[in-house]
């Protein structure tokens, strides 16, 4: 008969199992509350801090210059993002570390499909320079553009 509570135990246990079962998935993280929430369709956003926190800007066009006063993009969000997304609806994100109409100095970009990047320390522009704290101006381009250096 001393079978019996052991058997009673491993049953009540298997039905604890099937009634609390454990769950694999995360938390959402703040980008994806960005995206899925507040992120308007067309644009693209800078972040200051990881994780998309630390709102910096957004547009809908492209911007040569952060730090010139023109645009959407201003002074304080030149050479400042840490993180990055993308919200566009035909278009992929082009990054750069250079200013002006010129597209130079290094680029990575930002996939539609992506959609965000929430932390740039561990990527490279095409010169090999750190994308983090390093963007500078940003156009709106084809995805063929991108040859392969995309944000992570």
């Amino acid at each position: 008969m001393r079978k019996l509570p052991a058997v009673l135990t491993v049953m009540a246990m298997a039905a604890l199992g099937t009634a609390l079962p454990v769950s694999t998935a995360h938390a959402a993280t703040p980008c994806d509350d960005a995206w899925d929430g507040g992120a308007t369709p067309g644009d693209m956003y800078a972040y200051d801090g990881t994780n998309c926190t630390g709102f910096l800007g957004k547009y809908s066009g492209w911007d040569s210059n952060w730090g010139d006063g023109i645009g959407h993009y201003q002074a304080p969000a030149s050479n400042k993002a840490s993180s990055i997304l993308n919200k566009g609806t035909t278009l992929e994100v082009q990054f750069f570390n250079g200013t002006g109409t010129g597209w130079t100095g290094g680029y990575i970009c930002l996939s539609r499909n992506e959609g965000f990047a929430s932390n740039l320390a561990d990527d490279e522009f095409s010169s090999g320079a750190t994308v983090n704290n390093a963007i500078s101006s940003h156009r709106w381009v084809v995805y063929t553009a991108c040859d392969n250096h995309w944000a992570e």
